[in-house]
């Protein structure tokens, strides 16, 4: 079943997730339900807050990106990248290596909304798998950045709050009007 992805003002973003103490069939229900409806919007990432549960649980999938390339260890072996996916991480705890670069990014709960958002161009990811299996990944380029994204929404951060100054300034009224909106629901 597809959820609705809450939108920039709903409080539940800001909210950093619980950790998931042991998988049970609503963690492996809701994992199915996000990756389905992160599918359906066309999107890379797509964090629990952002389906209104306040979790420590992201999913991935960057199989169908071709022209942001990625690289990826996966326990040590390097794999391809879109063979892994999709991803379903739980408690992630993300380590950052490598030069910091920057990107476009683009957030579901933020429709039509992107940005050049400064980022590491490599980053290492220890999480749980619904199987119950700790996994390490190491990854660079698109998937760097999308599990960064992710992590950040599971600890109640934001993509706008890594924008620089000027680009949230020449967004302001744009974030104003999407806020309203979501609160006035």
């Amino acid at each position: 079943m597809k959820r609705e992805i809450v939108k920039y003002g709903n409080p539940v973003l800001r909210t950093k997730g619980k950790r998931i103490a042991h998988v049970d069939e609503r963690i492996r229900t809701l994992a199915l339900e996000m990756l389905e409806t992160m599918h359906a919007a066309n999107g890379v990432g797509l964090a629990a807050q952002q389906v209104g549960e306040a979790l420590q649980l992201t999913v991935l999938d960057i199989s169908e990106v071709e022209d942001r390339p990625s690289t990826l260890k996966l326990n040590g072996n390097e794999v391809d990248p879109p063979s892994a996916m999709p991803l379903v991480l739980l408690n992630p705890e993300l380590s950052l290596q490598g030069d910091r670069i920057f990107g476009t990014e683009g957030c579901l709960s933020f429709p039509e909304i992107n940005a050049e958002i400064e980022r590491a161009f490599s980053a290492v990811v220890r999480a749980e798998t619904l199987e119950g299996e700790t996994v390490e990944l190491e990854a660079s380029g698109l998937l760097a950045r999308a599990l960064q994204h992710e992590v950040d929404h599971l600890n109640g951060i934001l993509f706008i709050d890594r924008m620089s100054s000027v680009a949230k300034a020449s967004l302001s009224s744009r974030l104003k009007k999407l806020q309203k909106e979501t609160q006035g629901r």
